[in-house]
C-alpha cells in the first residue's frame, strides 16, 4: 500500500544493538567489510544443542552506558526499571534511547500527548532460574518433583514480579514510562515479520493523523536456554563448522540452515513538517509496505506466495527500475530461500531485471523479532552508497536466480525494499526512500 495523504513520514534517528557493534555506522562497516558476528555461544551451554555457534550481541551487557546519552535522572529510572526487565526488553528500551538521541529529538521539541511508541517483538520465554528454587522445593527424598508441592512450597519462591520481566508489550510500555510519551502505543508480535509490520503501522498512523512524531523498534533473541531448544528441535539450523563465521550461507548451493542470533534496533518517524520545524536530518522517507498471511495450508509454496504478496504491496505503483536494491529475508534453508528467489521474480522479473538482492543474515544470523529493523536500518545507512555484500556467497545457488550483491561495489539506490516471514508464513515488507 501506498501513503494517500499529504502526510508524509520520514526517519530522523536510529539506534542498533547487533552483533557486529551497537552502532549504525559501525554496523553498516562490518556489513561491508565482510566481518561476522557469529561465534562460539556464551549464554546457552556448549554440547547441549546440535550447534555451539550463535550470533550474540556481545557488546551490550545492559549497563547504563549502552542506552546513550542521557541525564541523571533518567539514568537511575531505567537502571531501577532493569529489574523487572529481561535482555530482550533492555536491548529493546536502549535502541529507543539511542534513536531518541540520534534523532536529537529533545523534550521540548515533541508534544507528548502527540508522540508515541510502536514496538515490534516476539513471544519471550522466562530463564529457568526464576523457577529453581521453587522447584528445589517440591523435589521428594527419592529425587523425584513433587507435583503437588508446588502450589503451597513451590509457587511462594517465584518473584511475584517475575511476569513483567517477559511480557512482550513491555519494551514499548517502558520506552513510553521513561520519556512521557503518552501519543500512540503498540505491540506487534509477529516473529521475524515484527518489524516491517511496526514500521507499516506507524507509517499508518501518522499518514492518517493520528500522531506527529513515532518511536518504532523491534527486539528479538533466539540465543536463550529454552528458546534455542525450541529453535533446534523445531527448525533447521546450520550445522557446525570449523570457521563458524562460514555458518550462515544465504543463496549459496552449500547452504544448511539459519543461524541463532539476537539483537534490536529503533527509528524516529515523524511527519515531514514536524521533522523540518525542528531542524532535523531526514534520513529516508517511508514510502510503501506490505502485510500478508499465506500458512502451509495453502500448498508447499507458501513462502513464495506470502512474499510475492508483500514485495507487490509495498512497491505499489512505484517502477520497479527505481528500486535500488532488495533487503531479503535471506534465512540461509534450502525451502526458505528457494521461495524467495522465487518470489524476487515473480515481482521484478530474470535476474537480468532485477535490482541488486542482499540480505545482512549472512554476517549476522536470525536476530528474531530484531531482525527487521536492524536489517532496515543496514539498508537505509546504505541509500546512496555502496551496499554491502551477502556474506559467503560468491555466487547464488541455481534454485535461487537472484540478482546477489557479491562485492562491496554495487550501488545501493535511492530506494529499497525490505522482507521478512516467520515460518508460518506471515511476511511483511517496508519500502523506504533516500529523502528528496
Amino acid at each position: 500500500m501506498v501513503n494517500v495523504t499529504s502526510r508524509r513520514v520520514v526517519i530522523t534517528g536510529v539506534g542498533v544493538v547487533t552483533p557486529l557493534g551497537n552502532d549504525s555506522d559501525r554496523l553498516l562497516s562490518g556489513l561491508r567489510s565482510r566481518r561476522s558476528g557469529i561465534g562460539p555461544l556464551t549464554q546457552v551451554p556448549q554440547g547441549v544443542l546440535s550447534v555451539d555457534y550463535g550470533a550474540e550481541a556481545s557488546e551490550f551487557t545492559g549497563d547504563i552506558a549502552d542506552y546513550g546519552p542521557m541525564d541523571k535522572k533518567l539514568q537511575r529510572t531505567i537502571r531501577k526499571g532493569s529489574k523487572v526487565m529481561c535482555r530482550e526488553i533492555e536491548m529493546g528500551v536502549a535502541v529507543a534511547q539511542l534513536a531518541l538521541s540520534d534523532a536529537g529529538l529533545e523534550v521540548d521539541q515533541r508534544d507528548r500527548d502527540r508522540t508515541g511508541v510502536l514496538y515490534g517483538c516476539d513471544y519471550i520465554m522466562s530463564q529457568p532460574i526464576e523457577f529453581a528454587a521453587g522447584i528445589q522445593k517440591c523435589i521428594d527424598a527419592d529425587g523425584n518433583f513433587d507435583f503437588d508441592r508446588w502450589g503451597e512450597h513451590g509457587k511462594p519462591e517465584v518473584n511475584p514480579l517475575w511476569l513483567l520481566k517477559y511480557l512482550p508489550n513491555m519494551p514499548a510500555s517502558h520506552v513510553a514510562i521513561y520519556n512521557d510519551l503518552r501519543g500512540a502505543n503498540n505491540s506487534i508480535t509477529l516473529r521475524e515479520a515484527s518489524a516491517c509490520a511496526a514500521m507499516a503501522e506507524a507509517y499508518s498512523t501518522i499518514s492518517r493523523g493520528q500522531a506527529d512524531v513515532l518511536l518504532v523498534g523491534s527486539t528479538g533473541s533466539r540465543i536463550h536456554p529454552l528458546r534455542s531448544l525450541h529453535a533446534d528441535m523445531q527448525e533447521t539450523l546450520a550445522k557446525n563448522q570449523s570457521d563458524p563465521s562460514t555458518m550462515s550461507r544465504p543463496f549459496t548451493a552449500t547452504r544448511d540452515g539459519s543461524v541463532l542470533g539476537e539483537g534490536a534496533g529503533a527509528m524516529v518517524c515523524e511527519t515531514l513538517e514536524h521533522a523540518q520545524a525542528r531542524g532535523a536530518t531526514i534520513l529516508g522517507e517511508i514510502v510503501g509496505y506490505g502485510s500478508s498471511a499465506v500458512g502451509p495450508a495453502f500448498g508447499e509454496r507458501f513462502y513464495q506466495a506470502a512474499i510475492t504478496n508483500v514485495l507487490r504491496a509495498a512497491l505499489g505503483d512505484e517502477d520497479k527500475a527505481n528500486i535500488g536494491h532488495v533487503h531479503a529475508h535471506g534465512l540461509g534453508t534450502v525451502e526458505c530461500d528457494a521461495q524467495e528467489a522465487a518470489a524476487i521474480n515473480d515481482v521484478f522479473g530474470p535476474v537480468d531485471q532485477q535490482p541488486p538482492v542482499t540480505t545482512a543474515k549472512g554476517h549476522i544470523g536470525n536476530l528474531g523479532a530484531g531482525g527487521g529493523m536492524v536489517e532496515t536500518i543496514a539498508s537505509l545507512k546504505s541509500l546512496g552508497e555502496n551496499l554491502f555484500p551477502i556474506l559467503n556467497c560468491d555466487a547464488p545457488a541455481d534454485d535461487c536466480p537472484i540478482n546477489a550483491c557479491v562485492d562491496d561495489s554495487t550501488a545501493a539506490g535511492k530506494q529499497f525494499i525490505n522482507v521478512n516471514v516467520t515460518p508460518q508464513g506471515q511476511a511483511s515488507a517496508i519500502r523506504i526512500r533516500a529523502f528528496e
